[in-house]
C-alpha cells in the first residue's frame, strides 16, 4: 500500500509542476505575435470565407489514420505474451493489411500528390 500511495504522490506533484510551468512559462514575453490567434495559416482579421484547401484535409485525415494505427499497435508487445501469440499477430497484420490497402488507394487516386 505504501507504494500505491508514493507512486500517485509522485505523479500528482509531478503532474502540478508541469501544470504550473505551463501557465508560468508562457507569461514571461507576451508580444503581439503570442497574443494573436493562429487559424491554420489564415490571417485571423481578414475575410473569413477564403476558400480552404481540400488537399491539406486529406493529408490532416491520412495524419490521424495512421496514428490510429499506431495506438491500435501499441499493445502489440503485451499481446505476443498471451496463450494463442498467433491470435495477436493474425489481428495485427489485419490491421496493417487494411492499413495498406487504403494507403495504396488514396496513392492510385491521386491524393497523396501536392501538385496538379
Amino acid at each position: 500500500m505504501n507504494l500505491i500511495m508514493s507512486s500517485v504522490a509522485a505523479t500528482a506533484l509531478i503532474s502540478l509542476i508541469l501544470v504550473f510551468i505551463t501557465f508560468w512559462l508562457p507569461s514571461l514575453n507576451p508580444d503581439n505575435e503570442k497574443l494573436s490567434p493562429y487559424e491554420c495559416g489564415f490571417d485571423p482579421l481578414g475575410n473569413a470565407r477564403l476558400p480552404f484547401s481540400l488537399r491539406f484535409f486529406l493529408v490532416a485525415i491520412l495524419f490521424l489514420l495512421f496514428d490510429l494505427e499506431i495506438a491500435l499497435l501499441l499493445p502489440l508487445p503485451w499481446g505476443n505474451q498471451l496463450l494463442s501469440p498467433l491470435h495477436t499477430l493474425f489481428w495485427a497484420m489485419t490491421i496493417l493489411i487494411l492499413l495498406t490497402l487504403g494507403l495504396i488507394y488514396e496513392w492510385l487516386q491521386g491524393g497523396l500528390e501536392w501538385a496538379e
